[in-house]
């Protein structure tokens, strides 16, 4: 865990939602808890042994939580916040200070979705600038906190191998928001790789465990989003901070993450984007200069220790210290 001391150490409540996002969370030097339920439901599972999870994260099963102690609730989800926490959480645990951390953009009216979190007295963190001007948050306090990544110090871009990889979880199931046809259409004109859960339903490869794709991913010449609308994936930046150069839709926060013919390149047009992919094959010294300047900006602006400056001031501001000292 990387140690950035806030004023005063936190014990928080939360889900398991995303698996990847958690960890690099539990980066912030405060105490996690997960809730568990048998048979690993969504948001409820173990933690498991893929991640190498820090001594400040821990489970308690869903019907042993009366009896502990919390000084925060983060919410991650609807069904927790809106049904569950009225049958997991005692009233006083109910009443603790409360975060939702918003994922997504929304997936109804992209402009005119109210969020279920309305809670003058809470704060809703959304992870991008995008999500957060799309999302009605109502008088909800609203802050965004953009990713923060850790890539193993030794893994550095390769890109020996002539194609493009996408990573992409249960892609055939998801659809067009997440570009399944975009994919398809493309991986017709250029060599590319699909990873992610179920990647085989698309052709894929497979899932890579979670601490491994940094190190598989580096080795392909350049990264490809066919994502049409979803968050700013933590692939993206995990492949950024490796050094590979991206090529994507220039939707959602995409548009201000990758600078043209610097970073990469991001366009609404498929087809001029697979001009970019052909160029990038056949120029690999163009593909390492893009790549380089994408790992230099993806430090600036998705470095794990700004991460965790602004999730201790978000908790902080959230917390009162009184709150915490008495509890």
């Amino acid at each position: 865990m990387h140690e950035r001391e806030p004023r005063r150490r936190l014990r928080i409540l939360t889900w398991h939602v995303h698996g990847n996002y958690l960890y690099y969370l539990t980066q912030v030097p405060h105490d996690f808890t997960i809730i568990t339920q048998p048979g690993n439901p969504p948001g409820y599972s173990a933690l498991g042994n893929s991640i190498p999870w820090g001594a400040n994260v821990r489970e308690v099963p869903h019907d042993r939580l009366a009896g502990e102690q919390f000084d925060c609730v983060l919410f991650q989800s609807r069904r927790p916040y809106e049904e569950d926490q009225h049958c997991l959480l005692t009233p006083a645990q109910r009443a603790l200070p409360r975060i939702y951390l918003e994922h997504d953009p929304p997936q109804q009216h992209p402009t005119n979705t109210p969020h279920w979190f309305q809670d003058e007295a809470g704060l809703l963190v959304h992870v991008t600038p995008f999500n957060a001007l799309m999302w009605d948050s109502g008088a909800t306090p609203t802050r965004v906190i953009e990713h923060g990544v850790i890539v193993p110090p030794e893994v550095r871009y390769q890109g020996d191998k002539p194609r493009g990889i996408v990573v992409v979880n249960h892609l055939a199931r998801r659809g067009r928001r997440l570009g399944a046809d975009v994919f398809e259409q493309v991986r017709r004109q250029v060599a590319l790789d699909l990873v992610g859960m179920d990647a085989e339903a698309s052709g894929g490869l497979g899932e890579i465990p979670n601490m491994a794709l940094a190190g598989f991913m580096a080795h392909y010449r350049y990264f490809f989003n066919p994502i049409r609308y979803t968050s700013m994936g933590l692939a993206v930046v995990e492949a950024m901070m490796v050094g590979l150069p991206i090529v994507g839709l220039a939707t959602t926060e995409m548009a201000t993450a990758v600078r043209n013919e610097e970073t990469g390149y991001v366009d609404t047009r498929p087809q001029r984007l697979v001009e970019v992919m052909r160029t990038l094959v056949a120029e690999p010294e163009l593909a390492r200069r893009w790549g380089a300047a994408a790992r230099a900006y993806a430090q600036r602006r998705f470095g794990i220790a700004r991460f965790i400056d602004d999730w201790n001031d978000a908790l902080q501001s959230v917390v009162p210290a009184a709150a915490a000292a008495q509890s």
